[in-house]
């Protein structure tokens, strides 16, 4: 179900802007921050026993996630690709639980018993227009409508082995706990993460591990940019556009002045704020006044309190545009993210766990591979990639994208790391990301990832206070006045927000 308000009614400033508990500023980290809570030697070992069970799944991990490379479904549509994960975490004894939050391809599955209860995220969604074969020269798929240009594939596909090396781990070992994974779809726009902590999913969770695809290897905490997406769209009136255009009113004049409004408007956001749209419907042919127009926006900032204040601003640009032009419109908030919380505590233990695991070396091809997509970039100064080195522990850093982890990891501790799984110097959402994620590059990298997740996990399954010093650091960031609102309001998953 859509939710949608006419602009203009009474209702319209607290449904639109939700009401929401905005996102304090972060605090300083703790002072238990600044002594990294390891496992002891024996802990170290013991945990290490997992590594060896993760590198036996590395030909299933390539399996799978070439097989979602080749489906490349976009978000809320991975039907496919959800049933391949599950497939496999069912064929190695996980119970599932599928279509969780009412979206029908996400599933969470679960093995083992009792507490700590630890987390993984797995990702399967595509990006519409970057369908790429996996060469190191532009070349579209022809027919197929998206490609694996954020590397989802190589994460869920990484995300899932950490799960069963980890549920193999805690059996052989007879230790307690229960390991979860989490199918979320839809993160490119989508949010399903968002109505999963919404609903209470993540509520016994102890804490979370996740990871992303990246052009080099690190766990450097970071934090997300908040965002607000939505959808807005004009109704006019239709007649001949030169037979009688005194008669019509157009809706793509509305979503046109809208936009000269919101490009006025980003002199007057703060300089690191982004306002991002596309026109998704623009009329039918020039000879028709279009009686119909729709636009999609993005607001973006590190804080949460600043993505409601311009995506506001911009309600008011839509509104005075409907009134300019004589056209009505109507909004839909398709979702909404908060920032990431970082937690330096949990992060150093991945870092540490990524630098026993260290990165991988490139064959001959993979070399050869990755000077031919270095060649394609605009600037030829890019360094060689090293995929063995790790990068060190640097402090924490402003991203510059948006994540629905960033609702995970207000109501849990949270941790996060990359791998080498592009050549170095990729932009995400390119065909060069696209191509790579389909190739042994992006698959070693992804192999990297789910050892350092599954050797975290063991470690933490094994030092308690190391979870209860990354709970202690994750209250004292979020304040003891902190309560989650969901910025997507109460609204249901948008299923349909690729929907042309």
């Amino acid at each position: 179900m859509a939710f949608i308000l006419k602009l203009g009614t009474p209702k319209l400033g607290a449904a639109l802007l939700l009401a929401s508990t905005a996102a304090p500023a972060l605090a300083d980290a703790p002072a238990l921050a600044d002594t990294p809570v390891l496992p002891d030697a024996a802990a170290q070992d013991r945990a290490a026993t997992i590594l060896p069970i993760a590198a036996a799944l590395e030909p299933r991990l390539n399996t799978v996630s070439r097989e979602v490379w080749s489906l490349s479904e976009i978000g809320f549509k991975e039907v496919k690709s959800s049933a391949r994960l599950q497939q496999e975490l069912k064929a190695a004894g996980f119970r599932i639980t599928p279509g969780a939050g009412g979206m029908p391809t996400a599933f969470i599955a679960e093995a083992g018993s009792g507490g700590p209860v630890i987390a993984l995220l797995a990702e399967y969604d595509a990006l519409p227009g970057l369908a790429q074969a996996a060469v190191p020269h532009e070349s579209p798929i022809a027919g197929q409508v998206a490609g694996q240009a954020c590397g989802h594939n190589l994460l869920g596909a990484a995300s899932v082995t950490a799960a069963i090396a980890i549920k193999g781990w805690l059996e052989k070992n007879k230790v307690p706990g229960t390991i979860r994974l989490y199918g979320t779809p839809a993160e490119e726009g989508g949010f399903s993460k968002v109505y999963l902590v919404r609903d209470g999913y993540f509520k016994d969770v102890d804490l979370t591990l996740t990871w992303h695809p990246g052009d080099r290897n690190g766990a450097t905490p970071g934090r997300s940019l908040a965002m607000i997406s939505g959808k807005f769209r004009f109704q006019g009136v239709a007649s001949h556009a030169a037979a009688a255009p005194e008669r019509g009113r157009s809706a793509l004049d509305g979503v046109e002045v809208m936009n000269v409004a919101a490009n006025f408007l980003r002199e007057h956001v703060p300089s690191d704020a982004r306002i991002q749209y596309v026109i998704t419907n623009g009329g039918g042919q020039p000879n028709i006044v279009p009686a119909n127009a729709e636009s999609f926006y993005f607001v973006r900032h590190h804080d949460a309190a600043v993505v409601k204040d311009i995506w506001g601003r911009i309600r008011k640009a839509a509104e005075g545009a409907a009134l300019a032009t004589g056209t009505s419109v109507q909004v839909e908030l398709i979702s909404g993210a908060y920032d990431t919380l970082p937690n330096i505590t949990l992060n150093r233990i991945v870092h540490h766990a990524l630098t026993r695991v260290g990165g991988y070396a490139y064959t001959p091809a993979d070399a050869a591979f990755a000077k031919q997509i270095i060649a394609t970039y605009p600037d030829r100064g890019i360094a060689e990639s090293d995929p063995s080195a790790i990068e060190p522990l640097g402090p924490e850093r402003k991203g510059s994208a948006s994540s629905d982890v960033g609702d995970v990891s207000w109501v849990t501790p949270t941790a996060s790391l990359s791998t080498a799984t592009f050549v170095r110097g990729t932009s995400p959402h390119s065909w060069q990301a696209a191509a790579t994620s389909g190739t042994p590059i992006g698959e070693k990298g992804a192999l990297v990832a789910a050892k350092t997740m599954a050797l975290t996990a063991a470690e933490l399954f094994l030092t308690p206070d190391a979870i209860t010093a990354a709970k202690a650091e994750f209250e004292q960031r979020r304040g003891p006045d902190f309560k989650y609102v969901s910025l997507a309001g109460d609204r249901k998953p948008a299923l349909d927000y690729t929907d042309r």
